[in-house]
């Protein structure tokens, strides 16, 4: 039976590359020597796109190919594929929702303490032998207790990191696009008036145009001198240099970052902030969620090309009868 071509726009996980080498024939994109020329002799052939984190899949790559019906896209978040513009033609866009929600609620809730207690700088201290030389790592200046969280952007992980902070006794209000009737967090349509009212901002919203730099010095004033920021979503909704800024001038008090803005490189003021906690975009990154994440995007091709219709479908492209 002749199998079906599939474009690979960059290395995957291993239990993907091989299911998928399994199923179709697969174009390594960046194993090309000229990948414009590659891209030219099998743009006809192409029914698919398999793609891995930031690698953009936009509309002049998706036009040269006539026959694309579907890109499956690693993980949660798409806002390197132009889903709009596939939505327009036809083309199903896929992502892994529900599989990765738990793991980084987990690890938010993780970043959260070790940034407020001061956990990463703390062990720092022990383990450059300061406690028995120098004393007791200094008193934390910030606590969770009495303080008021806002979650920007309370989807899926959103409400997963709300349930954990109910546990806390920590208050949460939320602020996104419109209110959501089956919660029981406080709304804000305006997120400065948020950023005001709360003592630690956390971060969940998705990349793309329309939340690029929505946290910006406006909002990082809000926050306030003894304000934190926490982001788990994407590092282009923060504006870094005037997080930097803010950091630096005391503006607010420290940040947990899990995203950034050109990853994987990490502004070397951050990296000299010692009470700044900076993890590499590790999320959802364990063995158990990542197969789950990698099964769910193989699974989303399997299905479209078995039934017409993939598993889990974007907004921007629905299911179609």
């Amino acid at each position: 039976m002749t199998k079906r071509h599939l474009l690979m726009t960059g290395p995957m996980m291993r239990m993907v590359m091989e299911q998928l080498d399994a199923a179709y024939e697969v174009h390594r994109l960046w194993e090309a020597d000229d990948a414009d020329a590659m891209i030219g002799e099998i743009s006809d052939k192409i029914e698919a796109i398999a793609v891995g984190p930031h690698t953009p899949v936009d509309d002049p790559l998706m036009s040269r190919l006539p026959n694309l019906k579907i890109v499956s896209n690693f993980g949660v978040g798409y806002d390197t594929v132009d889903a709009k513009w596939a939505g327009a033609h036809g083309i199903y866009v896929t992502n892994t929702p529900d599989v990765l929600t738990e793991e980084v609620a987990d690890t938010t809730l993780g970043l959260l303490l070790m940034t407020v207690r001061q956990l990463s700088e703390s062990e720092r201290h022990l383990r450059a032998g300061r406690w028995e030389t120098e004393g007791p790592f200094p008193l934390t200046k910030a606590s969770l207790r009495d303080r008021r969280i806002g979650i920007v952007g309370l989807g899926r992980i959103g409400k997963a990191i709300a349930r954990r902070l109910d546990a806390f006794r920590v208050p949460v209000v939320y602020h996104g696009r419109s209110e959501q009737a089956d919660v029981p967090y406080g709304y804000y349509a305006n997120l400065v008036d948020m950023a005001r009212d709360v003592d630690i901002l956390l971060s969940v919203a998705p990349g793309g145009p329309a939340t690029t730099h929505m946290i910006n010095a406006e909002i990082l004033d809000a926050l306030g001198p003894d304000g934190i920021l926490i982001n788990v979503g994407r590092g282009s909704v923060v504006d870094e240099k005037a997080l930097v800024e803010a950091l630096k001038t005391g503006k607010i008090l420290s940040a947990g970052l899990d995203v950034f803005e050109n990853e994987p490189h990490v502004p070397a003021e951050l990296m000299e902030m010692e009470h700044v906690v900076l993890l590499p975009h590790v999320g959802s990154a364990s063995v158990h969620t990542r197969n789950q994440m990698g099964q769910l995007c193989v699974d989303n091709l399997k299905s479209y090309f078995e039934t017409g219709k993939p598993l889990t479908p974007v907004v921007e492209t629905p299911l179609r009868d």
